[in-house]
């Protein structure tokens, strides 16, 4: 049997959204979030970063830049005792200026090419494996590698249309969503898992 993991997508999910953050300064995670996630590693899951990174198609910054932001946000969250194991990312954009990278691919969510990869490399067990993010290309990816998802709800998506695009779980914050994951794992109570974004509700 693999290992287990939860797959983070990174802006609005992991950090404050931003229009292509370029530098470290760019990446503020969320209040809170560091503790909920060193919960979620003592269980014995692994904490991968799973991002679209289309401004490297783009020529918005380099794939340097990115590794320094990235080594920027492991040492953030090393100060809480946590541990990304692994940081996956798709630079390519089929509308990008740079002629390479400026093409469809297997990895740009909402298809799963990195989730799989993840797995491949870390012997991962993806039916025991969440995917959490905050739009429904994340929910998608997450759910055609085969892992449980859960949609941070800010406001942005609509209700999904189709079973691909389906939460299992919606949140109201990132925190909130690695509380549900804990909850059903039996390591807390009193969790709301019936979270439903007014917007849904009043959906026809």
């Amino acid at each position: 049997m693999g290992n287990k993991a939860v797959f983070l997508d990174r802006d609005g999910t992991l950090v404050h959204p931003r229009h292509y953050p370029s530098r470290a300064e760019d990446l503020v995670l969320y209040r809170g979030l560091p503790e909920e996630m060193r919960i979620l590693q003592q269980m014995g899951f692994k904490l991968v970063v799973i991002t679209n990174q289309g401004g490297i198609a783009h020529g918005y910054f380099t794939e340097r830049d990115l590794e320094l932001m990235h080594t920027s946000l492991q040492d953030q969250l090393s100060e809480f005792g946590v541990r990304i194991d692994a940081f996956y990312y798709c630079p390519h954009h089929p509308e990008g200026n740079l002629a390479h990278l400026a093409c469809e691919c297997e990895c740009r969510k909402p298809k799963p090419g990195m989730i799989l990869q993840a797995a491949k490399d870390m012997n991962l067990d993806l039916s025991s494996s969440w995917m959490v993010g905050d739009i429904l290309n994340d929910v998608e990816a997450g759910r055609k590698a085969g892992c449980k998802t859960i949609l941070v709800d800010l406001g942005t998506e609509s209700k999904p249309s189709s079973p691909d695009r389906t939460p299992d779980y919606v949140a109201r914050t990132t925190k909130h969503a690695l509380q549900i994951i804990q909850s059903l794992e039996g390591q807390r109570k009193d969790v709301d898992l019936d979270y439903i974004p007014s917007s849904w509700k009043a959906a026809v």
